[in-house]
């Protein structure tokens, strides 16, 4: 397992990808796979099946894990 200079809650900048130029707080690193998830980045649709608080179900936009040599540490 490689270590990695970026932390949870630390602000980084994306530097690739379709997001690029968006700079957000780091929510999770997964170390494993090499991968974070960067606040109001990399947003995707999710469904969600009907249950007892939400009896219709529908979507929900939640970020998902892009990899860690996407982003840069913002230096403060």
């Amino acid at each position: 397992m490689v270590k990695f200079k970026i932390k949870k809650g630390d602000i980084v900048k994306v530097i690739a990808g379709d997001d690029k130029g968006k700079s957000g707080k780091v929510l999770f690193v997964y170390p494993k796979t090499a991968q974070v998830v960067v606040e109001g980045c990399k947003m995707v649709k999710k469904a969600i099946k009907p249950t007892e608080e939400n009896p219709k179900g529908g979507f929900v936009s939640k970020e998902a894990p892009m990899s860690i040599s996407n982003v840069k540490k913002e230096e403060q």
